[in-house]
């Protein structure tokens, strides 16, 4: 049974990280100021991470599938009709911009940085929103 104490929990998280990064942050500052961009990518792998947490907490207790990737979380959400598809390609994008903010896999592209916090982060107040109707 899916835990929705947690799932919640991580909801918020997930809301508390977009904030912080729509008020804290300039994106103007970002290549000329190190904490600017440290504390942006950071918040950001936050939140991602958050949301990876919960896709991960309900395809384990709704047995949705054995995913193989962090990116496969969504699409078996997305499968089981808990994300819509152009929400789910976003979510798998953000889950592959995760990586490299975590694991270095190549140099951040400051640019693409400031497109996501630009751009994408009402993806995931989108994915709150989805998780929080289908979770009641």
């Amino acid at each position: 049974m899916t835990d929705l104490d947690l799932i919640a929990k991580k909801l918020a998280q997930i809301e508390t990280y977009v904030r912080e990064l729509r008020t804290l942050v300039s994106t103007e500052k970002i290549k000329t100021e190190i904490k600017e961009e440290r504390f942006a990518a950071h918040t950001l792998q936050l939140a991602i991470q958050n949301a990876l947490d919960v896709a991960s907490h309900i395809v384990s207790d709704e047995r949705l599938g054995e995913p193989q990737t962090n990116q496969e979380l969504f699409t078996l959400l997305e499968r089981n009709g808990w994300l819509a598809a152009p929400l789910a390609r976003n979510l798998r994008n953000m889950a592959g911009f995760r990586n490299i903010l975590v694991h270095g896999y190549q140099k951040l592209n400051l640019d693409v940085l400031t497109d996501v916090l630009q751009n994408r982060l009402s993806d995931l107040l989108d994915f709150v929103q989805a998780i929080r109707q289908r979770a009641r």
